[in-house]
């Protein structure tokens, strides 16, 4: 072969080389592989630890809720709405039980509305919960005023 070939063979190789040694210098090796076999992930395993000293968890999960709030869990669980977090609705739990002594619960109908917004979507899995038109059904008055959250059906209603 004549040189024009050889030399861009040799820029490209040199290039390959040069981006090889540059990862293996600057990616720590401790990058992206971890327990679930990916190659490559977003954080490093040794800086696990760094993160859970710095970042305050905010949602502790509807197992925390269920050890002082039997009752009412124990009601959601039989309803559709047993697969929604408690903080879904009742906002993060980090500061409970300390102060305020109660969560603030978000009582407008936007918050309700978030799933129950009826939406002509019939391959979604939207289609299946029911919908309210918010501008047909009591729309000046909230939805628990007519409907127990943790009990919603047709014997929910208050």
């Amino acid at each position: 072969m004549k040189t024009h070939v050889y030399r861009p063979l040799i820029v490209v190789l040199f290039i390959i080389a040069f981006i090889l040694i540059a990862r293996s210098l600057l990616v720590p090796k401790d990058f992206g592989v971890h327990e679930r076999g990916y190659m490559y992930g977003w954080y490093r395993q040794g800086n696990v630890q760094e993160w859970s000293n710095s970042v305050k968890v905010k949602y502790q999960g509807a197992d925390y809720c269920k050890e002082c709030h039997s009752d009412k869990y124990e009601s959601i669980m039989m309803t559709p709405h047993a697969i929604i977090e408690c903080e879904n609705c009742h906002g993060p739990a980090v500061e409970h039980p300390s102060e305020p002594p109660k969560l603030q619960i978000d009582r407008s109908r936007d918050q309700c509305l978030r799933c129950h917004y009826s939406l002509p979507y019939p391959t979604s899995g939207r289609a299946n919960i029911r919908g309210v038109d918010p501008e047909e059904h009591n729309k000046d008055i909230e939805c628990v005023s007519c409907h127990n959250p943790h009990k919603p059906s047709l014997e929910g209603l208050k």
